[in-house]
């Protein structure tokens, strides 16, 4: 079955995307294995007609765009807009912490996480690192990502005799004294000897002109263990379950992929198919990478302007253009069905969500709801609607940071999951079938349906 497919493949992209670093590096193999070509920021660009690109930014933000073959300065944008971040626990930079006896790991919390969920779970370390390597007398310096495969540490709870009101008072967690991950080690004696190293008098080394190198810069500030193992591991691909936003993500890029993966995909198109999956929503989006930095908009000019120089054509394809913001959504919970809206309930297994909300929380509109709900009803595939409860407050997403900065019709949807935020979410494997095939429908149809809608004429 298609779904079982499509999920399956989504699984392998979880799998492969531990962080945001880790799935921008999935997406540009994939994008590579379809025939996309990759450009850089810092180079002239040389683009055509009917041919299919992608960049980079910090290597965890990537825009993906294939040019149509009837593209002229001036043309719009057709986008899939998504984040490749989600909660977790980012190591502090002096993350060597030793208390009781106990190899502690110091960590920050990362976006809005239920932190509750991340105690006694197995847990690991995953991300990049910048390595120095010299060659010849020079000296080069690179990035590299990492992932430990084994797990490593964990972040334990207390004894119910301990906290007896725990049940009744709920789970209550300091973030900053309580959610210190304690370092596993499988030999005794390394924990030990990791204990009496801890003095950075016994154990530092010294240049000539006695000051410290900066390897033992590095182990004064992390445990030596982690390091090691960081070292040894410097290849490993690896691991993640966090559906907000990867699947929104994979879905999109599919989407996209598949949607140019033939000449014959582009022959007819006059505009620019895109997919744009930014770094650091879950933190306000404020970031050279994040939606609220230009990356799009420097997209889209370069673009324009690689086939003519002409200033005035910008603003005209902005106002052609069209942004989807993909960003997962709240399915009904059936322990908790008081917390949505009584007519604005959706169900997992029932389709994407289009997002609403008055106070522009959601940049969804009338005319922006109506184009995306149509692509669906052509093909049967089907649609929800979400309005949050007037009592409750509305979360966000990149569509109004993108919608008010650069100016784009923009129509805010989502999976429905559950658990979203936890350290294990769920979403049905129908969503992401009936994901993929709206966006693909999207990609393929846009051009032709956007072109007998009229409103500000």
């Amino acid at each position: 079955m298609q779904e079982n497919t499509v999920a399956s493949e989504l699984i392998n992209f979880l799998n492969a995307s531990p962080t945001a670093f880790h799935a921008v590096e999935e997406a540009k193999k994939r994008l590579r294995n379809a025939g996309y070509e990759q450009v850089s920021e810092r180079q002239d660009w040389n683009l055509e007609a009917g041919k299919r690109y992608f960049f980079t930014r910090n290597h965890s933000t990537i825009v993906a765009f294939a040019i149509g073959n009837k593209f002229e300065a001036g043309n719009g944008f057709y986008i899939v807009g998504a984040h490749t971040d989600s909660p977790c626990l980012k190591l502090k930079p002096v993350s060597k912490v030793t208390k009781g006896g106990y190899l502690k790991v110091g960590v920050q919390t990362y976006g809005s996480g239920l932190w509750h969920t991340w105690f006694d779970r197995d847990l690991t370390v995953a991300g990049r690192v910048i390595i120095k390597e010299e060659k010849d007398g020079s000296v080069s310096y690179s990035h590299r990502l990492v992932r430990i495969e084994e797990p490593i540490m964990r972040v334990p709870t207390i004894a119910i005799h301990l906290d007896r009101n725990v049940n009744s008072d709920g789970f209550k967690v300091n973030t900053e004294t309580q959610l210190l991950p304690v370092l596993a080690t499988s030999i005794k004696t390394e924990l030990n000897k990791a204990i009496a190293e801890s003095d950075p008098l016994k154990s530092e080394e010294t240049l000539a002109d006695g000051k410290k190198s900066d390897k033992v810069m590095i182990k004064s500030k992390h445990h030596s263990l982690v390091l090691e193992m960081i070292a040894n591991q410097i290849w490993v691909q690896s691991r993640r379950y966090m559906l907000d936003n990867l699947c929104s993500s994979f879905c999109s890029l599919k989407a996209l992929i598949d949607a140019t993966s033939s000449e014959s995909d582009l022959k007819d198109e006059s505009g620019v198919r895109m997919v744009v999956l930014f770094d650091h929503e879950e933190v306000g989006s404020n970031s050279a990478q994040g939606a609220g930095s230009p990356v799009m908009l420097d997209a889209l000019s370069r673009i324009t302007s690689s086939f003519d120089s002409d200033s005035k054509l910008l603003p005209k394809a902005i106002q052609l253009s069209y942004l989807v913001s993909a960003d997962m959504a709240h399915a009904l919970h059936p322990n908790y069905m008081d917390k949505h809206e009584e007519n604005h309930q959706p169900k997992l297994h029932g389709g994407l969500v289009i997002k609403h909300n008055a106070n522009q929380r959601y940049a969804t509109n009338a005319v922006t709801s109506f184009l995306f709900r149509e692509i669906a009803s052509k093909h049967n595939i089907p649609t929800q609607d979400f309005v949050v409860r007037n009592d409750m407050a509305c979360g966000s997403t990149i569509g109004p940071i993108l919608a008010s900065g650069v100016g784009i019709r923009t129509v805010d949807v989502g999976a429905p999951q559950l658990s979203m935020h936890s350290i294990r979410e769920m979403c049905a494997v129908d969503d992401v079938k009936h994901s993929y095939e709206h966006f693909k429908a999207f990609f393929q149809d846009f051009s032709n349906l956007d072109a007998k809608i009229t409103v500000d004429i």
